[in-house]
């Protein structure tokens, strides 16, 4: 099997610096076809910024990131981004559109024709548990914070792109919220096979949504495996984090 078939990323020994500083450094590793990677670290570790060297937000220092086996420095920009559904915690919804709207946007910037959007954006609100018929209408302030996320979820999700980076998009909710959504988007990763790249500093949100975990300290990946890999990793930063999951038990 071809590497381009494999991996949806990869990332070649990627350093970044600015002001003489490296944000990251030495990256290397790769992101299978489907799976769900999850950046754990402390802030200012480096997660978010490796993320942002993906859709190439921010490019690289030194090294290569690949998506879909051809460097991102390739890529005509607005292509790339259009490939790779983007959710962050404020979530970005437009204040004056409706769900609908919001949901349509990316799809109407490539052409759709107006039913393919609609059947398309009531297929994604199901999808992610809101009624279409009691939401598609309303603006996103007469949402709640956990169904505007799930609003930011659909629209990421609405032109089909392979990938999908999050940005600690649950960080602001109240628990129970957060771990519903959490065992909700779960549930649709698995069904839609996407390949996930998902930062939080949670270690408990690792892993309940991780393939595998990537371990960020001081810009350096540190750790990458899977979630049994990491209980019984012996790293320090590793075992402050499952500290951590012992005090908060």
């Amino acid at each position: 099997m071809s590497q381009k078939k494999e991996y949806a990323v990869e990332f070649r020994n990627v350093t970044l610096s600015k002001n003489q500083r490296s944000l990251v450094s030495n990256l290397d590793f790769q992101i299978r076809k489907g799976e769900a990677v999850i950046l754990l670290g402390r802030s200012g570790s480096g997660k978010t910024t490796t993320m942002k060297l993906i859709n190439r937000l921010f490019r690289p220092t030194e090294g290569q990131v690949l998506f879909d086996g051809i460097p991102t420095t390739e890529w005509d920009e607005i292509k790339l981004r259009r490939k790779i559904g983007y959710v962050i915690q404020e979530i970005g919804l437009f204040p004056h559109f409706t769900i609908e709207r919001n949901v349509g946007l990316i799809p109407s910037l490539e052409g759709w024709n107006s039913k393919q959007i609609k059947m398309r954006v009531f297929e994604l609100l199901k999808l992610v548990g809101l009624e279409p018929e009691q939401f598609a209408s309303r603006y996103p302030r007469e949402l709640s914070g956990g169904q505007r996320q799930r609003v930011g979820v659909a629209r990421a999700l609405a032109a089909d792109p392979p990938v999908l980076l999050m940005d600690e998009p649950f960080g602001a909710l109240d628990p129970i919220t957060r771990l519903e959504l959490q065992k909700e988007f779960k549930r649709l990763q698995q069904e839609l096979s996407k390949t996930v790249v998902f930062v939080t500093h949670d270690i408990q949100e690792a892993f309940v949504l991780a393939t595998r975990i990537g371990l960020l300290y001081g810009g350096k990946l540190v750790f990458i495996g899977t979630p049994d890999e990491f209980k019984s990793s012996s790293h320090p930063e590793a075992v402050a984090f499952m500290e951590c999951l012992k005090t908060d038990v």
